[in-house]
């Protein structure tokens, strides 16, 4: 015998928070017509930059109806990843790589959905709802879902912010056709701070609310394929992978605490990774070090070429010697960027002598104009 609806939303509950899920929310999926606006000024700006997904799936982005027209509720649910320490103090450590939080652990994609199909599991037994789950792969506008659901609300710098977790919560969402009572959507705290939007390196917030990611050092260092403009690479320090400033300066992060799931904890060899090992990865070495991380999706160019921007912004001698070997690398990503990164610690005559005799041999394009700014 299946189980009544009036009963089935406290089940599901007591269910996800056994399953390991920190926050479990219900919201319906017609809760957020104001998110379509947004999305498409958002894209109008170009402020996506080169995640053409975006736009190529803008219409099924702007309602959950959009991706699944039977759908009657939607749960959403948080697992808390917050750190131990302040992400902040890692800045200081010039000549070890500074990882966004999310991507110190396990891949939380490969977590969460786990959870996701256990709980949608336990659900199917007690119900003959039709069930889909989803974690950030989708195109799903999660944060708005989250925020309407009473999960958090999103704050100034466009991420979801709890009061029970602070800035550290990963987002999940079953899809039902079970009609369930939803939550009440949380409020606004944010007030007049403007601590997220101040402590950003890149400046990417063109006011609150509103995020060009362009200009972002997360999306500069993950999502860009290209090689990073110039007026960013000293902005970046030591960030080899994201960036948690607006996130860590958040005064709601008072009431964080560090994560209870063990997979998601800071591995040992990400706690503190030196700039001179990583810069030495090959593709196989880059692939069995985040074999089970987020990193891997970027790839082995892109995160070196992260690499030497670090060590360009380090200011330490002992860099040298790593940024030349690159300088020979197969890929012109990092060649290029090793060209910029060397540059920070010879004079104008020595990198004209260089690159006059670089240059002659350098079929890329990219790197030979890298190279041409100092002659």
């Amino acid at each position: 015998m299946k189980m009544e609806k009036h009963k089935l939303k406290s089940y599901i509950k007591s269910q996800a928070h056994n399953l390991g899920f920190d926050a479990v929310r219900i919201v319906s999926p017609d809760a957020i017509p104001e998110a379509a606006p947004r999305l498409r000024h958002f894209l109008a700006q170009n402020y996506h930059g080169d995640m053409e997904w975006l736009a190529t799936h803008e219409s099924r982005r702007k309602s959950p109806l959009a991706l699944w027209a039977d759908v009657k509720s939607i749960i959403m649910l948080g697992v808390n990843y917050g750190p131990k320490g302040n992400p902040l103090d890692r800045l200081a450590c010039k000549m070890t790589g500074n990882i966004s939080v999310y991507a110190r652990g396990r891949d939380y994609h490969h977590i969460i959905k786990k959870k996701l199909k256990q709980l949608a599991h336990q659900i199917s037994k007690e119900s003959t709802a039709q069930l889909k789950v989803f974690v950030d792969t989708a195109p799903i506008l999660e944060k708005p879902l989250a925020a309407a659901a009473g999960l958090g609300w999103q704050g100034k710098h466009t991420n979801l912010v709890s009061r029970d977790f602070g800035s550290w919560l990963f987002i999940g969402s079953i899809f039902t056709t079970a009609k369930l009572a939803p939550d009440r959507q949380e409020e606004d705290y944010c007030g007049t701070c403007r601590a997220c939007l101040d402590i950003c390196p890149s400046n990417a917030f063109p006011k609150a609310y509103q995020l060009d990611a362009r200009r972002c050092i997360s999306y500069l260092t993950i999502e860009a394929k290209h090689q990073v403009p110039l007026e960013f690479r000293s902005l970046i320090g030591n960030r080899i992978y994201g960036c948690d400033d607006c996130l860590a300066v958040c005064p709601w992060n008072k009431y964080a605490k560090a994560t209870r799931e063990t997979k998601l904890r800071t591995r040992a060899a990400l706690r503190k990774p030196a700039l001179a090992d990583l810069a030495k990865l090959d593709d196989a070495a880059f692939r069995a070090l985040f074999a089970a991380s987020p990193i891997k999706r970027t790839g082995r160019d892109r995160f070196v070429r992260n690499v030497l921007i670090a060590l360009g912004n380090a200011g330490k001698q002992e860099a040298v010697p790593h940024i030349k070997a690159r300088l020979c690398d197969n890929a012109p990503l990092v060649r290029g960027m090793a060209v910029w990164a060397l540059a920070q610690y010879k004079n104008a005559d020595e990198m004209k002598s260089l690159a006059q005799a670089a240059l002659p041999s350098e079929s890329d394009m990219n790197v030979r104009a890298e190279w041409e700014r100092y002659i």
